[in-house]
């Protein structure tokens, strides 16, 4: 079980580093406006890995 929430947490921390870098491209050609959806893309991924990782870790501790 806690397996699955790290494995979850994972894809979203790739997912939000993918945004965060497509922001910064966005962001270094001017287009400061998908850039800014791209981080805000960034920024919900990046808090579902945290929920994910919290998850994790309280499943890691009730298991041992």
């Amino acid at each position: 079980m806690a397996h699955d929430s790290h494995k979850k947490a994972a894809e979203h921390h790739e997912h939000a580093a993918k945004a965060h870098h497509e922001a910064a491209e966005h962001h270094a050609k001017g287009d400061h406006e998908a850039a800014h959806e791209h981080a805000a893309k960034a920024h919900e991924h990046s808090t579902h890995a945290h929920h994910h990782s919290t998850e994790a870790q309280q499943q890691s501790v009730t298991h041992t």
